[in-house]
């Protein structure tokens, strides 16, 4: 049995491109607080949209079926 955890972007759980669903499953919490995160960090420091990019480029995404 795998008990390992892995960082998927969403496939449900998405606006753009599930980076944030994914990481809110990841960390266990509301995707919409590291929505709001991705947001402010793109007004403040202009730095969350190529973060963001960057993000869907790395993370895979979820698998369609996860075997057991």
């Amino acid at each position: 049995m795998n008990m390992e955890k892995r960082l998927y972007r969403s496939r449900t759980d998405k606006q753009i491109a599930g980076v944030c669903g994914g990481l809110g499953r990841y960390f266990g919490i509301d995707p919409t607080i590291i929505r709001l995160g991705w947001v402010i960090a793109a007004f403040c420091a202009g730095g969350g949209i190529f973060a963001y990019v960057i993000a869907m480029i790395v993370v895979p995404m979820e698998p369609e079926y996860i075997e057991q």
